[in-house]
Formats: structure tokens, C-alpha cells, sequence
């Protein structure tokens, strides 16, 4: 059995947590300064709340970050600060240039590093949720030995820290980036009139359209206020490799326009379509 400190139990860290106690670890999280409902997932999934980050970091053999992606690099920062001797695995949604950064950050101290992205939902049942990792053989073993049996399933990336990172930003530029542009042209038929044609030229050429708009608007409208930093991750990836950034800058946009719409449970279209 492991120690292990979630930061911080979103609607994916708590899925994380309540896998890695399913699968006979105790887990930790700092409940100090959060917010009742993260306070109630936290309960709900069999966390166990520690108090101050300082509690959790001396308790913990493993450390677990899953945090909005602008918090990544603050969170990694907090952690070395307070002499984290352990393995820290960061399952952000982050360039593999910060990846990397927070590798140096965390490593400056005692810790070891490990490279994580996810892909999936939130896993409650095996199979649909994927947990990436590269890095260090020996310490990316010793993680997916953490999973063993749980809802996650573990796939280690060949490549250095920022591999898995990488694997994430372009299933992540796929899938985020083309809803958001979705949810941006049927906005600008909307301004334009012409939704009516629009909805008829998808009835003939692309059916599925529509569904997938629906998808779009309820997935998507709750949780863009932690896209927009994703999106600016995956535009930053872009750059990096010589590839143009305006297609996912554009995105960013898109779902900072939206993020009033947080943690709403009746997000429809026409939701999304006013505030674009």
C-alpha cells in the first residue's frame, strides 16, 4: 500500500483517487481553502482530507496533480517548495514544454518525476479511460503498478518527460478544438440567418452534425472555463513544432466565452449560441 496525494479532486481527480483507493492505497487530498462541492466529491469517493498542502506533501509517497491547466505549473511550484521527496506525477492537460518545466521544477528538490495525460472521461468502469505516462521506465512502471486493477487503464509512452503530454495535446486538438469550431459556425449562421440552409445542407451531406452540435454545447459549455487554458497548452504545442497556433488561439476564445456556463447541468445550444 501507497500514500497518495490527489491535487486537487476535480470531476477527474476524484476518479483518480477513488481508483487508486479501490485499489488498496490511501488517499489523501488538502482540503484547506476548497470549495464545499469539491469538499463533497472528495467525501463521496472516500478521500481523506488532510488540512494544509504541508500535511499532505510530508504524508505522501506519490502525488497525483490534476488541476485546470494554468494552475499546473503554480501547483508543481507549491509542492517542491515544501521539500516533496516523493514521485510526482502530473496528469495535466499541458504542452510537453511545460511538462518539462515542471519536471525541472519538482526535480530541483528531492522528487522524481513522472509525465502523465489523460483521455477518457472521468473513469468509474474500465475501458473507456486512459492514462498516459512517460519518462523514466523504472518510475513509470512503478505507476501503472499504482493502477493495477483499477478503472484506468495505463499506457506508457516511449520518450522522455513531455511524451505522454504530447500524446494528450493532439487527441485533445482533435477532439476540443473541432467542437469548438463547431459551436463557432453555427454561431455565425445564427448572426448570419441562415440556420435553416445550414441545418439543410448537414440533413444531406453531413447528418451527424447535429448530434454532435447537441454533444457539444452540454459537454463542452460546462467545463470551458478549464478549456480555454487546454486550448492555449495546445496552441503553445503547435508553435513549438513549427505549426501554426490560430486554430486552437481561436478555440481558447471560443471557450472563454463560455465559461460563465461552469458546472451547469442544462446547457443547450442556444446556451452557447448567446454568449458566442
Amino acid at each position: 500500500m501507497n500514500t497518495i496525494g490527489i491535487l486537487h479532486p476535480g470531476a477527474m481527480g476524484t476518479t483518480l483517487g477513488a481508483a487508486l483507493a479501490g485499489s488498496g492505497h490511501e488517499v489523501l487530498w488538502a482540503g484547506d481553502d476548497r470549495s464545499d462541492v469539491t469538499r463533497a466529491r472528495a467525501d463521496a469517493d472516500g478521500l481523506t482530507d488532510v488540512g494544509p498542502l504541508a500535511t499532505l506533501v510530508a504524508s505522501a509517497d506519490t502525488i497525483v496533480a490534476v488541476c485546470p491547466p494554468d494552475a499546473a505549473t503554480d501547483v508543481a511550484a507549491s509542492v517542491a517548495g515544501l521539500g516533496f521527496g516523493g514521485t510526482y506525477l502530473d496528469a495535466n492537460a499541458v504542452s510537453p514544454h511545460t511538462a518539462r518545466t515542471i519536471a525541472a521544477t519538482v526535480e530541483a528538490g528531492a522528487a522524481s518525476f513522472v509525465d502523465g495525460g489523460i483521455i477518457g472521461p472521468p473513469a468509474r468502469t474500465r475501458g473507456l479511460t486512459v492514462l498516459y505516462l512517460s519518462g523514466d521506465s523504472t518510475r513509470v512502471a512503478a505507476v501503472e503498478a499504482l493502477f493495477d486493477g483499477s478503472a484506468f487503464i495505463t499506457h506508457a509512452v516511449a520518450g522522455p518527460a513531455g511524451a505522454a503530454s504530447a500524446t494528450k495535446m493532439a487527441f485533445a486538438a482533435w477532439t476540443k478544438g473541432t467542437s469548438a469550431m463547431l459551436l463557432a459556425v453555427r454561431a455565425l449562421a445564427e448572426k448570419e440567418g441562415v440556420v435553416d440552409s445550414l441545418e439543410h445542407a448537414w440533413s444531406i451531406l453531413t447528418p451527424e452534425l447535429p448530434e454532435r452540435l447537441a454533444r457539444s454545447a452540454a459537454g463542452s459549455g460546462p467545463k470551458a472555463w478549464r478549456f480555454e487554458g487546454e486550448m492555449r497548452e495546445i496552441a503553445a504545442t503547435f508553435d513549438a513544432v513549427g505549426l501554426p497556433a490560430g486554430f486552437h488561439e481561436a478555440a481558447a476564445e471560443i471557450y472563454g466565452r463560455l465559461a460563465d456556463l461552469r458546472d451547469r447541468t442544462d446547457v443547450g445550444v442556444d446556451d452557447v449560441i448567446d454568449r458566442l
